[in-house]
């Protein structure tokens, strides 16, 4: 830590001074510097055109000023910063909104949600997650934001099946300057940043750079996070054309928390109550509650179980104007990646790590069981191309273009050490090993026509290949003839995904749309690798397929604006959670022929006065499943149609209200969040079933200048202001054993009533 603050103050000292040697500019040359920011600005928008909606497309979507971003970069994961947009929720595991966080957008998991930077894809190809802390505080080096609702527009990378997030890095400045922030608050949150930007070098070059770091101890027990992470772009421009080069990502080092806990673990043994890494042990310094055998029990934890990742993310970027009209954007891109999971496994048996029957079984042939720690690996590169132009006229916009990325991983598993076992006996030795290969490409092209004043046509037109192999043994264990499970997949899909959409605006301020899209994506790799859990065949999960009809009206004034939108989002063979978990916690899910989502959002905002604007949303759905088989083995209702049920994770009510106070360098934004019951199968099982909750933030900060720094803010904020005690996400499962059914349900308390306080110097 102390080497991290001196590196932060040395790069204070090295930058301050850039700023007061600059001389005073003349006005021809202060003329030519703004004319410079401003074609260097437009520059760098052609890279989004490609996967952004405008006023002209009929699609539902959110734009996040860079006001609002900043305000949520002081210490917390960008979910936080989407949480309060519409029909979005936030979760997190260590429940202070750093480490192990997620979103949902209309109950869709993030697997179905597809991130951009750039207009490069940030989804791991392989499980089709986003992990926000592999990218450690990628917020503050965000210049813009847009969350697209539903089928969307074409975009790269996996395809998106509820909705995106699209984002580009803070623009580049002309102008030399920088900052540094400092934040701590509660559970001994903490974060250091340092930032400059050297501004337009000989007319042509500028440098952007970005240090930070963000530790927490975590409102869970033994949830602690350390991220450190940096951004530096670099970029060259002369007339109408910009290259540039961005590399951002990141050491994320997080305790393992996705354990969760049960209701009865929390009122037994604390909210904070987290079993990971814990063994029994007679002499172990902490006792817990064991409800398998009800009564006291002493314990001890392993210190290191952990998530450790690295991810580097490049990009080279060419941005070229032709004209007013056309323009062209190409990218290049490589991120690396690599990382591991450490782990302490009680009494495991020594057959599901591949030792041999005479260390595996005793001489009755009982299985032999050891405590061991053990270390899950994967290696993984991302390379690829995109490209599009667009032209751009008074009547017509176009866009078209396309991309192509090749991706490789292998996994394996690795054991640190086995209770009573010599080195020389597994050291080298891999449990399980496997490799992924995987092509993406897409062709789209894209126009929006205005017909006549006020009326605009939209088509979007998107084909995608995707070859996807995985070869190897995975870390399942299968059973003693099989061993580990094998792996063979090699599956190939194309894709043909329509958008078709029209806008009228029948007066000033008035908007009218509707559109109509296909989309349709891959199975994950858990979706293969875990079938063999509940499949009653060799088959493969079929790939899904979304018709997304969406319709909606929007008012915008100077002082107050207003939408509505309505969605009806139609499944074809939806995979769906079955109501059973991997070893890893991860859901496991099945194709259901029918499914769907319909509901509304509201929006509104209202400028009251010059520093005082209220806003508000709220969504009301309905999520069904159709005729929905039930999978739980043995289950009295093994197999039988149960009729429509609740799709999990889809509450059918959420709400956010915030009010926005700003006066001279004062600010005060209150924010609250109500989420309606959710379902954690899709059984509509009252014993697995998140509670509604409500969540207030309050934002204070004030903005001082002096002769010594451009701006300083002071900041404090207090989360669950009001000191709710809820869960913001969980999972569950059930099982039969000896003829009765039990329903098992993990839940993620979140901190109650916490705060962080920031100081940010600009100069």
């Amino acid at each position: 830590m102390k080497r991290f603050f001196f590196t932060l103050t040395a790069a204070f000292i090295a930058v301050a001074p850039v700023r007061a040697e600059v001389l005073p500019r003349t006005e021809n040359q202060q003329q030519e510097t703004d004319e410079d920011s401003l074609r260097i600005y437009h520059l760098q928008q052609i890279e989004v055109v490609g996967t952004r909606a405008t006023a002209r497309t009929p699609v539902a979507y959110e734009d996040l000023d860079r006001e609002t971003i900043v305000r949520n970069s002081y210490a917390t994961d960008l979910p936080s910063a989407l949480a309060f947009t519409p029909s979005m929720i936030a979760t997190n595991e260590t429940g202070i909104g750093i480490g192990g966080t997620s979103i949902r957008l209309r109950g869709t998991d993030a697997t179905r949600l597809n991130v951009t930077v750039n207009g490069v894809s940030l989804n791991n190809p392989d499980s089709h997650s986003m992990y926000w802390y592999d990218t450690p505080d990628l917020i503050s080096s965000v210049g813009s934001i847009q969350i697209q609702r539903g089928a969307g527009v074409s975009t790269n990378g996996t395809g998106a099946f509820g909705g995106a997030v699209n984002m580009t890095t803070e623009a580049i400045s002309t102008v030399p300057g920088g900052e540094a922030s400092l934040s701590y608050g509660s559970y001994n949150t903490q974060k250091q940043a340092v930032a400059f930007s050297s501004g337009l070098l000989g007319g042509h070059w500028v440098l952007d750079a970005r240090l930070t770091h963000i530790g927490s101890d975590g409102y869970i027990d033994r949830g602690a996070t350390d991220l450190k992470s940096y951004l530096f772009q670099a970029g060259y421009y002369k007339g109408n054309t910009m290259l540039k080069f961005v590399s951002f990502g990141g050491q994320a080092r997080t305790a393992l928390t996705y354990n969760g806990a049960t209701k009865e673990e929390m009122e037994r043994n604390g909210r904070r109550y987290n079993s990971s890494g814990m063994y029994a042990s007679p002499t172990g310094p902490f006792t817990v509650w064991n409800s398998e055998d009800y009564e006291w029990q002493r314990v001890a934890y392993y210190d290191d179980q952990t998530d450790n990742y690295l991810q580097i993310n490049n990009q080279l970027i060419l941005n070229h104007r032709f004209n007013e009209r056309w323009s062209i954007n190409a990218t290049a891109f490589y991120t690396y990646g690599y990382g591991y999971y450490k782990q302490y496994k009680d009494d495991a048996k020594l057959c599901e790590y591949l030792f041999p029957d005479n260390l595996a079984f005793d001489e009755t042939g009982s299985e032999i069981c050891r405590d061991l720690i053990r270390e899950k690996l994967m290696r993984n590169h991302l390379g690829g191309l995109q490209a599009a132009a667009h032209y751009t006229s008074k009547w017509l916009d176009l866009a078209f273009g396309g991309s192509w990325s090749y991706y490789t991983c292998p996994h394996w598993g690795e054991l640190d050490w086995v209770d009573e076992l010599d080195p020389e006996l597994y050291g080298d030795k891999r449990w399980y090993d496997n490799d992924v290969d995987k092509q993406d490409a897409n062709l789209f092209a894209r126009a929006s026509w205005t017909v006549a004043e006020g009326l605009n046509l939209f088509a979007d037109l998107q084909y995608r290949y995707v070859r996807y192999k995985a070869w190897g043994v995975n870390d399942n264990f299968h059973s003693s003839e099989v061993g580990m499970q094998p792996i063979d997949v090699n599956e190939t899909y194309r894709f043909f995904n329509p958008h078709l959409g029209l806008q009228w605006r029948p007066a000033k301020g008035h908007t009218l749309y509707a559109s109509f899209a296909v989309a349709q994506k891959e199975p994950t790799r858990s979706d293969f690798t875990d079938r063999y859990m509940f499949a009653a065949d060799d088959s493969y999960p079929d790939s899904e397929k979304l018709y997304d009809y969406e319709a909606g009206y929007t008012f915008a004034s100077p002082r107050f604006s207003a939408g509505v939108n309505f969605y009806y989002m139609d499944y074809k063979d939806q995979l769906v959670p079955t109501g059973m978990v991997n070893e890893g916690l991860n859901a496991l899910n099945i194709n259901v022929p029918d499914s769907y989502r319909c509901g509304v959002e509201l929006s509104a905002s209202w400028r009251a006065t010059p520093w005082f604007t209220l806003g508000a949303n709220a969504t009301f759905s309905r999520n069904k499943i159709e005729n929905y088989i039930d999978e739980l083995y043995e289950s009295p209702t093994y197999g039988e149609n149960l009729g429509d049920r609740t799709i999990a994770f889809s509450p059918e009510s959420m709400g956010a209200l915030s009010l926005d106070f700003h006066h001279r360098g004062f600010e005060a934004v209150f924010q609250t969040q109500w989420v309606g019951d959710q379902y954690l199968t899709n059984t509509e099982n009252r014993a697995q079933q998140l509670d509604a909750y409500c969540v207030t933030n309050l934002n204070l900060g004030y903005t001082l200048r002096t002769k010594a720094a451009r701006s300083v803010r002071f900041g404090l904020t207090f989360y669950n202001l009001f000191d709710a005690r809820y869960e913001s996400n969980g999972y569950a499962y059930s099982y039969m054993w000896d003829g009765e059914r039990y329903d098992m349900a993990y839940y993620f308390p979140q901190a109650p009533l916490h705060a962080l306080a920031n100081v940010t110097v600009r100069f």
